[in-house]
């Protein structure tokens, strides 16, 4: 998905129909509750600084995905205050490459009105998230395959902006 807020994963985990594992950076390992809570769900955790880390991390999300879960990933890396999504990385494709499961697009709109548009406050607000249909790299021209991340981005983006019309209703 897209990543705005720090309320990207609670809106998904809400709204997920299967058992899903979180990919998040090593730092939310360090907020107490929010780390229970995460390893409780058999979130994985990225020292996004080391690659030798990094790659453990994809191994056991392979593990996770053959045992049944779903991994949900943001592959901007980190949480964008832009307009503009930041590039995807490519690595984050890899679970999907190594396993043949589906990648599932997912945007969400507007989930940083609830807390990032008004620090340190907390608000309700109207998040809107789509579940795209789902991709096989298989099954994918040769060219696409190459460039997954921004093919996936680019279906993001059309759907981020077809529902930004449901916001301001």
């Amino acid at each position: 998905s897209n990543h705005r807020s720090y309320f990207d994963i609670p809106v998904a985990y809400t709204t997920v129909p299967t058992l899903t594992s979180f990919i998040a950076k090593k730092e939310i390992a360090r907020v107490p509750i929010l780390r229970t809570w995460m390893r409780f769900l058999q979130c994985l955790f990225l020292d996004r600084n080391d690659i030798r880390q990094g790659f453990q991390t994809i191994l056991k999300a392979i593990e996770q995905v053959k045992a049944g879960y779903s991994i949900f990933i943001a592959p901007e890396g980190t949480r964008n205050h832009g307009k503009d999504m930041l590039p995807f990385h490519e690595g984050s494709f890899k679970i999907a490459e190594k396993t043949g499961c589906a990648i599932i697009p997912v945007s969400i709109n507007n989930a940083d009105a609830v807390f990032e548009n008004h620090m340190p406050w907390i608000r309700s607000a109207r998040v809107v998230i789509e579940y795209g249909k789902p991709i096989y790299i298989k099954d994918l021209p040769k060219e696409q395959q190459k460039r997954i991340g921004s093919y996936v981005q680019g279906i993001i983006r059309d759907t981020l902006e077809k529902n930004s019309r449901l916001i301001s209703e």
